[in-house]
């Protein structure tokens, strides 16, 4: 009976080990998709910026140097977009993402400013169209990036959490998931302030 007991009390342990390991794959495996909403939010941006910019250049000829840092902005981060590729998307990795990201929103903003200065730029067709996808654009990035990081909060909690701390790097998940935080992002989406 004893030997039974022994028998019965392992098994339940292996199949407690077994759902720690699975519970770690599943929330590891929702983060990493949640991801792939913003990476394709993010292409989908990285992909409309040059038209953008182009639109622009009729207009803008002597400013020159905004249009250029908008696309080199856009160029940091789609690179960095895609050396994340494949990486377990650990703290180090989201942030230098985020780094660029914030990087191609301050020239964005930039652009912005710059454009209304010019009211055939603002009143072309073609320019508010592509306005308004990237303002929509944005929206889904904001969205994706809030699912993404819930997620990430899921799996760090899960992953620190008692028993599975002790387990979760002999697993494969030696660290935490990192958020992704843009910088500033409070003052680059506050609305602005009027005064009289």
């Amino acid at each position: 009976m004893s030997g039974t007991i022994f028998w019965l009390a392992l098994l339940a342990l292996v199949i407690y080990i077994v759902s720690i390991y699975n519970r770690l794959v599943t929330l590891k495996n929702r983060f990493k998709n949640a991801f792939a909403q913003i990476e394709v939010q993010l292409k989908r941006r990285y992909d409309l910026i040059p038209n953008l910019v182009e639109t622009a250049k009729g207009y803008m000829d002597h400013e020159r140097e905004t249009l250029d840092a908008v696309i080199t902005a856009r160029n940091d981060a789609a690179t960095v977009l895609k050396a994340l590729e494949g990486s377990n998307l650990g703290g180090g990795d989201i942030a230098k993402l985020a780094g660029a990201e914030t990087a191609l929103q301050g020239a964005l903003g930039k652009l912005n400013v710059t454009m209304e200065a010019y009211p055939d730029l603002k009143a072309s067709e073609n320019m508010q169209q592509l306005s308004e996808e990237l303002t929509t654009t944005e929206n889904r990035i904001a969205f994706a990036r809030q699912g993404y990081n819930d997620a990430v909060m899921d799996f760090n909690t899960y992953r620190q959490s008692f028993p599975p701390v002790f387990f979760a790097a002999k697993f494969g998940h030696p660290e935490d998931a990192g958020l992704l935080e843009f910088e500033d992002s409070a003052e680059i989406q506050a609305a602005p302030k009027v005064q009289f």
